[in-house]
């Protein structure tokens, strides 16, 4: 009898519980080398492609594209072929072997820190050397510098996987599509052009020949149009309603990816935290010139948290602990269709504006590319939520454990203010600042609200 060997999902990064199949790079009966791409999985983090751990025949896949698939549960078995080298089974691979266990992940070591630069993440060690992170696939050891996904050319295509899952997404047959990049690589503008301009439709082929017939023509078949909705029947009665049945349109589906992890942070938060909002309005009257507003307010942010360094902190309510920070990284909330994005903008205590502002647009891109370093999305020490760019003026923003605040900016106004003699119109930003009471009083919120209100009424 053959030896069957069964793959486990790996924990993919950061101890995340499962991770969507978003494409099968082979089928059963494949012959597949060690480390040759299986399949693409979407986490929360990003798109990874996931390596054969073995050399030999596929026997079984578990799953279709778009299932989910929890971390531990099996993936695929295969027969190795016995003449082929295969890994040593105590080898470091970077994934684990064998079901999900019991027992959590072990926390990270002492004295490691994640450091950010242009060029992407990075981690000090301040203990001992590390051997596996379980966050890159593959036969990587992990080391100090973060993996940057590769172009893998699958069915004559060369694309990383992320723009294999935008394909996927967007119904673009990457096949059809006319790469830009270098060597070929089909990139995130390629497939987002041509699902614009339809030129590499899914499923799209040459229209079929009409079979000729005896004495008479075919009609090609027309798509039948929607029936349209309205108030009355054909009949002009009134139409009744009736509860929509599993076939109609605006029936639950079944979250994935960022937004499934986003559903479980937000269940996480609002069960630990003991939030509490303040507000207040930011009197910009002052500023001269056009200004930066996002390198304002996190300047801003950086002198409330100099001045009252409570807020600026992690709190473990587990075993009722503060570990206060004298860095300040800030968590800047990405909005994407995808769902919500929290990198994290790095020593944003020693950068002036501009370096705020590039620093901002590397995070976004790699946000919006999917190329994001999982580093770059923990971490932080304090969040900001600038929804005011879309709309609103006061919110209670949530704050994701283990900080203890959260700063959001509503939409700029012009507002009539009362000053010595009469009145004034002046540009105001609202300003809403949720804390965790547990790890903060409310006078510290108040001071640290009121010097983040008097940086940002500075004239620059």
């Amino acid at each position: 009898m053959a030896d069957i060997k069964t793959f486990y999902l790996p924990d993919l990064g950061e101890g995340l519980p499962d991770a969507t199949v978003v494409e099968w790079h082979v089928k059963v009966g494949d012959n597949i080398k060690l480390d040759a791409p299986l399949c693409s999985m979407e986490t929360a983090k990003a798109v990874v492609d996931v390596p054969s751990p073995y050399t030999g025949k596929v026997i079984k896949l578990y799953g279709a594209p778009g299932d989910i698939i929890e971390t531990g549960a099996a993936l695929a078995d295969f027969e190795p072929d016995p003449n082929a080298k295969q890994r040593a089974e105590a080898e470091a691979t970077g994934h684990h072997h064998g079901p999900k266990k019991s027992v959590g992940s072990p926390a990270p070591e002492d004295g490691q820190k994640v450091v950010a630069s242009d060029e992407g993440g990075e981690v000090e060690t301040g203990g001992k050397d590390r051997e596996d992170e379980g966050t890159v696939v593959g036969a990587m050891v992990s080391g100090n510098t973060v993996h940057v996904e590769q172009a893998a050319s699958i069915g004559g295509v060369k694309a990383v996987p992320a723009v294999r899952a935008l394909a996927k997404k967007l119904k673009v047959d990457l096949a059809r599509v006319r790469p830009s990049g270098a060597d070929g690589v089909v990139t995130m503008k390629d497939v987002k052009d041509a699902a614009a301009n339809g030129s590499a439709a899914l499923g799209a082929a040459p229209a079929r020949a009409v079979p000729a017939s005896a004495g008479r023509h075919l009609a090609p078949e027309l798509p039948q149009p929607e029936p349209q909705r309205g108030p009355v029947s054909l009949a002009g009665k009134p139409v009744r309603t009736a509860s929509p049945g599993v076939s109609a349109s605006g029936q639950p589906e079944q979250l994935k990816g960022v937004r499934r992890n986003m559903a479980r942070v937000m269940a996480d938060a609002h069960a630990q935290v003991v939030p509490t909002t303040l507000v207040d309005d930011a009197d910009l009257h002052a500023w001269i010139g056009k200004q930066d507003i996002t390198a304002r307010l996190i300047r801003a942010i950086v002198f409330a948290c100099k001045t009252v360094p409570a807020l600026n902190a992690w709190f473990d309510g587990k075993n009722l602990t503060r570990t206060l920070h004298p860095q300040v990284d800030i968590g800047i909330a990405v909005d994407t269709d995808d769902g919500l994005f929290v990198p994290a903008l790095r020593n944003a205590d020693v950068l002036d504006a501009a370096g705020i502002r590039a620093a901002i647009k590397r995070l976004r891109t790699q946000v919006e590319d999917r190329t994001i370093p999982a580093s770059e999305l923990s971490g932080y020490t304090i969040s900001l939520s600038n929804f005011g760019m879309f709309a609103g003026r006061y919110a209670t923003p949530v704050v994701v454990p283990p900080t203890v605040a959260i700063v959001g900016a509503g939409k700029l106004s012009h507002d009539v203010v009362a000053v010595m003699g009469g009145i004034e119109v002046h540009r105001r930003m609202p300003i809403s600042l949720t804390f965790d009471h547990r790890a903060a009083t409310g006078g510290e919120a108040a001071r640290f609200l009121k010097a983040l209100l008097d940086d940002l009424s500075l004239p620059n």
